[in-house]
């Protein structure tokens, strides 16, 4: 492998809980009911927010309705991370992981169905200039479709010059996992923040489970082929 694209929610940052917390009080503003687990699995994790809108309201809503609803939710969201700072954290042993990546010029970047107003305050917050190009980071701005279509991960290998299948994805949603299969990306890892590993044993496309970021071999790159 030559280089990793990460997701980010459930992934790098283990925010599962808020979206899930954020997306149940407002379904139930919107509908009258909170998501169930069931719903929030098939039809949250991994998909734009126009997508969960869509099926919350029961029709496709317009531009306006989206940008009006999407924002009022994700700042519920923001204000819930800055009030758990317990919570809002990277995930075990990412930052080692990021680290060793970076002093060894291995690329990588993000690649996540968050719109930009999520992006700039996990920038932010996180400080993920340290690590990353900006400027690579692959997000939901209204062109690329929801995972599990293939299209984020495409665009994502591109940005490091490299072919999908001479790059690791790192993903928890089961639509994510797939978008990076059908983008043919060369080793899937799925990592267990919320799920049980048990949960992506018989996933298609998963070639390896973890719950933390120590847990990848760090021999997995190809150190030979990477561009100084």
């Amino acid at each position: 492998m030559r280089g990793i694209i990460f997701d980010f929610n459930g992934t790098l940052f283990w925010d599962s809980q808020l979206h899930l917390d954020a997306w149940r009080e407002f379904s139930a503003k919107l509908r009258g009911k909170p998501f169930s687990d069931e719903e929030m699995l098939k039809y949250m994790f991994g998909r734009t927010n126009e997508d969960i809108i869509a099926y919350a309201i029961g029709k496709k809503p317009d531009k306006e309705l989206v940008e009006k609803l999407a924002e009022e939710k994700e700042a519920y969201y923001r204000n819930m991370c800055l009030k758990k700072p317990e919570e809002f954290k990277l995930a075990p042993h990412a930052e080692d992981f990021l680290n060793y990546l970076k002093e060894n010029n291995i690329p990588m970047t993000i690649a996540t169905m968050s719109e930009w107003c999520n992006v700039q305050f996990y920038i932010k917050e996180f400080k993920l200039a340290r690590w990353f190009d900006l400027d690579k980071i692959v997000y939901s701005n209204g062109k690329i479709p929801g995972k599990p279509a293939p299209d984020i991960y495409e665009i994502a290998a591109k940005n490091l010059d490299l072919a999908p299948q001479d790059c690791i994805v790192i993903e928890d949603a089961l639509s994510g996992i797939e978008a990076a299969r059908l983008a043919n990306i060369g080793k899937i890892i799925a990592i267990a923040s919320r799920e049980p590993k048990e949960f992506y044993k018989n996933v298609p496309g998963v070639s390896q489970i973890i719950t933390d970021f120590n847990q990848i071999d760090r021999n997995i790159f190809n150190m030979a082929t990477l561009k100084y």
